[in-house]
């Protein structure tokens, strides 16, 4: 009985299925592994090298204040945390919206979202842009997006410069807790199936120089597997839970490159669009302020070597700095016109190599949301945001006498408005935003995307409420029409 087994071709089968799951489940529980050693100096010749693969992963909806290497009591992020403590992490980073679309949009062109125009759901990145994949794509690397959030989808404009841009089908099931979704098409798949395609690339792009750009949802999703810690059932301790369960696909992604021998050479970059309100505010969510709950965000840059302590910038800065400090490290020519600037002399004086430049020391920061984003033919509410030093001002275009104003160095969870208590600082930083207020969009107008009932039910699936589409609208009209066409007969016909 026993030879039969053994002699059996499904036994063999069945054992090489066993270590299969067995090696993901030790990739999976192995915290990420270091690179050779360097130092702040190796950070000033990154450029010098033949060249240095870009891994770009972004954790939509993460606040910073729960990531642990930002000083949350959870120990949410070990994966994430051992690549802050191996590279540099940027203790105040600002979003450009609290919206995917206008903040991804910001964050990929080095411009805030008044010069982009992306500010409306039909609105998209026009061809005319020059996106980082582009100049990357120009320098003969391999580029790959893997991507499961629809406002980054193909038809607005985010696919520019990517020989390859998926969004990846559900793979396998995963035990899962999801918060309540007002969608009757949820999200399909996990934070795993854009982890396993980006395995894939890793291992079919050879020797290539590539980039990577990973984006995952189930943090946005409050999605997680059993075996990512039970914090407790609340939508909070829920979305803490969904940020280990992502991290874990994290720490995947650093093993596969390991497994690869491309550690040395490969940078890795940690960001995120936007945070997720608990009620600071009366709100839970997002895409509706810009308070610091929304707006403060993680960013780490792991070099191709180990920095060892880590490094840590604590000057304030913005997502749009990211590509502009990115293709500085690595050498490659700048995005055309942007207002972000590179960070590479704060990371350098962080450490120890010069001093923290004058323009980029408390500079104005902006966020902006068109409040009316979502909604069809009705007239923009824009919602403005600069910090500069330690305070924040909230300013309302349409409502400018509720504008809010914020002190972080006695108050940084923005609870005390001290509008008009403090005149000076109002009127220096109203008048930064009514110069960004003065700004056109550097391409003119947005392109307007019609969404397709595909697209329209993705965005569904995110908790999105949009507008009904142009031909419900017509057929609204059409049927408002036939209505009071027959009401007009019948009034005609009761005439003597």
């Amino acid at each position: 009985m026993l030879r039969r087994i053994i002699d059996s071709p499904w036994f063999y089968f069945s054992l090489a299925g066993v270590l299969l799951v067995l090696m993901v489940v030790l990739q999976f529980d192995r915290v990420a592994s270091e690179a050779s050693e360097g130092s702040a100096h190796d950070l000033r010749t990154m450029a010098d090298r033949d060249h240095v693969n870009v891994v770009f992963i972004v954790i939509d909806t993460l606040r910073a204040d729960r990531v642990h290497a930002w000083g949350y009591a959870r120990e949410t992020s070990p994966h994430i945390d051992a690549l802050a403590q191996r590279g540099v992490r940027f203790a105040n980073v600002e979003a450009q919206s609290s919206w995917t679309k206008a903040s991804m949009a910001s964050l990929w062109t080095g411009m805030y979202p008044q010069r982009t125009g992306v500010l409306s759901f039909s609105h998209a990145i026009p061809p005319e842009a020059l996106l980082p994949a582009e100049i990357f794509q120009e320098a003969g690397y391999r580029t790959a997006g893997i991507w499961r959030n629809g406002w980054v989808a193909n038809n607005f404009g985010f696919d520019q410069g990517f020989d390859l841009y998926y969004r990846p089908s559900k793979n396998r099931p995963v035990k899962q807790v999801r918060r309540h979704n007002p969608s009757a098409h949820p999200l399909q798949g996990t934070d795993l199936d854009a982890t396993e395609s980006a395995l894939e690339f890793i291992v079919g792009v050879g020797d290539d120089p590539f980039l990577l750009y990973i984006h995952y949802m189930d943090v946005h999703q409050y999605l997680y597997a059993s075996t990512s810690p039970e914090y407790g059932s609340s939508f909070s301790d829920i979305y803490d839970s969904a940020i280990h369960w992502t991290d874990r696909n994290i720490g995947s992604v650093v093993d596969g490159l390991r497994n690869r021998g491309l550690l040395d050479d490969t940078m890795i970059v940690i960001a995120t669009d936007h945070g997720e309100a608990f009620f600071e505010h009366g709100r839970e969510g997002h895409a509706r302020d810009l308070y610091r709950e929304v707006q403060h965000v993680p960013l780490i840059i792991a070099p191709p070597f180990t920095l060892r302590p880590g490094l840590v910038v604590e000057e304030r800065v913005a997502n749009v700095d990211i590509w502009p400090t990115i293709l500085d490290l690595i050498g490659l020519p700048p995005l055309a016109d942007a207002q972000g600037r590179s960070l590479v002399p704060l990371m350098l004086a962080a450490g120890g190599i010069g001093e923290v430049p004058g323009d980029l020391r408390g500079r104005p920061l902006f966020a902006q949301i068109d409040r009316s984003w979502g909604r069809q033919g009705v007239d923009s509410n824009p919602m403005i945001s600069v910090v500069r030093d330690d305070y924040r001002m909230l300013h309302q275009t349409l409502r400018p006498m509720q504008s809010e104003l914020y002190d972080h160095s006695v108050d940084p969870n923005e609870q005390a408005n001290l509008a008009s208590t403090r005149d000076e600082v109002e009127k220096s930083l109203q008048a930064e935003i009514d110069a960004l207020l003065l700004m056109s969009p550097e391409w003119g107008a947005a392109p307007e995307i019609e969404i397709d009932a595909m697209h329209r039910a993705q965005l569904r699936a995110l908790g999105y409420s949009l507008p009904a589409t142009e031909r419900k609208n017509r057929q609204k009209k059409r049927n408002k029409a036939a209505v009071e066409r027959r009401a007009a007969a019948a009034s005609h016909a009761e005439e003597p």
